[in-house]
């Protein structure tokens, strides 16, 4: 495949909980395609759990396999609730997560998904990746948004990414220093704009969310208002980044941020939404630096967020 000499281009991969396990196969189908590796990827929440670990060294084949194979999310949380199944377990949960809010800042501690993230990134700072890496957190002492990788911001780069998807109320913010930091899709779910702040002309964004309406029978408790606001917060959130991208490939569908029993099902979504706008995806690494195409993988056209985005490549 032909390409743009010296092309120098970024990644930015949008939050989105188990939903972002399509990243992977995005990551996968341009390996495949063989284009050039980015020059600066930026990511949110799963975003930059999936972004971080291939910035560190990751392979795509390589995270292909360890979420397949060795990722099972149960062993790394340490609340038991979320592994109860059946209707007496989803009764129990309910009272169990009550208890853990009226005692707790979150569910669960994120220690050992903090662990695992700093044997897999092999302790890496941000000045050690392979290949440059940004993600963001939100403090929740001074309300600003705080992005990892810049200026003061390099240290740990596990750390970072456990700062990143710190989803509110499901994991327990994470303590630094002063800083109390969650999830950074609350100030930018597709922080496109961290790119071009570092001069990238070039910019291709994975959006893998979904936001559909729902019955106003589904809001039954605070429980399950509190999750529905914060996921319209995200929703609304990454629609704006959305917009700043050169080409964005949407992988979203329905179905639950916490659900990681379809991990084939979400690697293959992946694979299929670069297959699908093939095209659109080799006019992007054909362009010559500060080139737009401004197109959107489902199609020539479609609506998202009451916008319609359309390609304007001649």
């Amino acid at each position: 495949m032909k390409v743009a000499k010296r092309l120098k281009w970024a990644l930015v991969l949008s939050g989105g909980g188990a939903k972002g396990l399509a990243h992977v196969g995005v990551l996968n189908a341009l390996s495949e395609m063989g284009v050039p590796e980015p020059s600066l990827i930026v990511g949110t929440s799963m975003g930059a759990i999936i972004g971080g670990l291939y910035a560190c060294g990751m392979s795509p084949s390589e995270l292909t396999r360890f979420t397949l194979e060795d990722f099972d999310i149960t062993k790394y949380l340490d609340s038991f609730v979320f592994k109860l199944n059946g209707p007496v377990g989803r009764v129990f949960q309910t009272g169990q997560i009550l208890g853990s809010l009226a005692t707790k800042t979150g569910i669960d501690s994120g220690q050992r998904l903090l662990k695992l993230f700093e044997q897999l990134t092999s302790g890496k700072t941000f000045g050690e990746t392979r290949i440059p890496f940004r993600c963001n957190a939100v403090d929740l002492v001074s309300g600003h948004e705080v992005v990892f990788g810049v200026g003061t911001e390099t240290g740990s780069v596990a750390q970072a990414i456990r700062a990143s998807m710190s989803f509110p109320a499901f994991f327990e913010p994470f303590s630094d220093g002063n800083r109390y930091l969650i999830d950074g899709g609350v100030a930018d779910n597709m922080p496109v704009y961290l790119a071009r702040n570092e001069g990238f002309t070039q910019v291709l964004a994975v959006n893998v969310g979904s936001f559909n309406p729902i019955s106003l029978g589904e809001l039954k408790n605070g429980i399950q208002v509190v999750f529905r606001s914060l996921e319209t917060t995200l929703y609304l959130s990454r629609c704006r980044g959305a917009s700043k991208a050169d080409l964005t490939i949407r992988t979203g569908k329905s179905g639950s941020a916490i659900d990681f029993s379809r991990k084939q099902e979400l690697i293959t979504l992946g694979e299929q939404a670069v297959h699908n706008g093939e095209k659109e995806v080799r006019a992007f690494f054909r362009r010559g630096i500060g080139v737009s195409i401004r197109a959107l993988i489902a199609g020539k056209q479609y609506k998202e967020c009451g916008i319609i985005a359309e390609d304007t490549d001649a």
